[in-house]
């Protein structure tokens, strides 16, 4: 039987993995994230589960190869923590790349609505037994115009939601989707046109910090950005500056570019914090949740039945279908056809 290591791993993640695994399979659950000073317990394992906020660099990928493990199981969509360089015809990496895109879309716009609508702020006055409605005003999304970061499918489906609540649709996307009737625009004509800007784009050399002083200086006055994507698209030094002096007017964030020692845990006890996400956190037109935009019945699911069809795939010697590769990534490949088992 073969052994699977998961890394990072939370009461959440066993539940789908456990169902569907019918014994095929002997998984080692550990709280660990995966870094050079974990990565030793994957020793004896040919096989190793990993999540977004582990670190497979160069020096992981390196003693997972020692090890003799011959698979990485990524049980999301984003790669960028992983080198595929060092991975290159050593390790086979395959991730998950779609579980529930309607999950992140409807967070996105749960988000919006509570930070509009100051729902968060509500409840916690009623809960007092304060029914004041002073501060709690919010607008109308009906006939807004929200710029759409990334079309993929996140992003159609955010496009449709806005459409249901009669909104103005702009879109960029540096590859834009050529048979659809969205309305693309250039990136400098968003920035100037958009109430909302909401991020669907994953990050890469191109796509780090595209939110940034510069970005945020051709943006409209009292702007809203939601980012329910990767934390690092924003530099957020210059999103808090632009919120303390409400050029932008708010923001709801479901990922920090630093959140890889913070999301998923309980920190709630610790003295010593990250100084702009405690300062984002206490700003009073901000919503930030810790990654849980993925976080449904649904997307779990779907999860775990890629990662274990993937795995399947792999020792029934079956095409790939979701494996992520150094060439197929440089060259912008959403998937890696291989011709004798090598990409071309």
């Amino acid at each position: 039987m073969q052994k699977i290591v998961f890394f990072d791993t939370k009461p959440y993640d066993k539940i789908w993995f456990d169902k569907l695994n019918n014994g095929k399979y002997e998984f080692v659950y550990l709280e660990n994230k995966l870094c050079k000073e974990t990565v030793i317990l994957a020793k004896g394992a040919e096989v190793i589960c990993a999540f977004v906020n582990d670190v497979i660099d160069k020096d992981v990928i390196n003693n997972l190869y020692n090890f003799g493990v011959k698979v990485i199981l990524m049980r999301c969509a984003g790669y960028n923590n992983v080198d595929f360089k060092s991975a290159y015809e050593k390790i086979t990496v395959l991730r998950v790349p779609a579980y529930s895109p309607y999950a992140v879309a409807e967070h996105t716009f749960g988000m919006l609505l509570a930070l509009n609508r100051k729902l968060h702020k509500a409840y916690n006055r009623t809960r007092d037994f304060n029914f004041n409605l002073n501060g709690l005003t919010g607008f109308d999304l009906h006939n807004k115009t929200i710029g759409i970061m990334g079309t993929g499918k996140i992003g159609q489906i955010v496009i449709n939601i806005a459409q249901g609540f009669g909104m103005n649709i702009i879109a960029y996307d540096a590859f834009p989707n050529e048979n659809s009737d969205i309305n693309y625009v250039s990136l400098d004509n968003l920035f100037k046109m958009s109430d909302i800007i909401s991020l669907h784009c994953p990050l890469n050399k191109e796509t780090k910090h595209m939110i940034n002083q510069n970005s945020i200086s051709k943006m409209r006055d009292g702007v809203y950005i939601i980012n329910t994507s990767r934390g690092a698209l924003i530099n957020s030094n210059d999103l808090l500056t632009a919120l303390q002096n409400e050029k932008i007017k708010g923001a709801c964030l479901d990922v920090y570019e630093e959140e890889a020692e913070w999301f998923f845990e309980d920190k709630s006890e610790m003295t010593s914090q990250d100084e702009t996400l405690s300062l984002l956190v206490n700003q009073p037109n901000v919503l930030l949740t810790s990654h849980q935009a993925f976080l449904t019945n649904e997307a779990l699911k779907n999860i775990a039945q890629t990662t274990l069809q993937n795995l399947d795939d792999y020792f029934e010697n079956k095409p790939l279908e979701n494996e992520v590769c150094y060439r197929c990534t440089e060259n912008r490949k959403t998937s890696c056809p291989k011709v004798n088992g090598r990409c071309f």
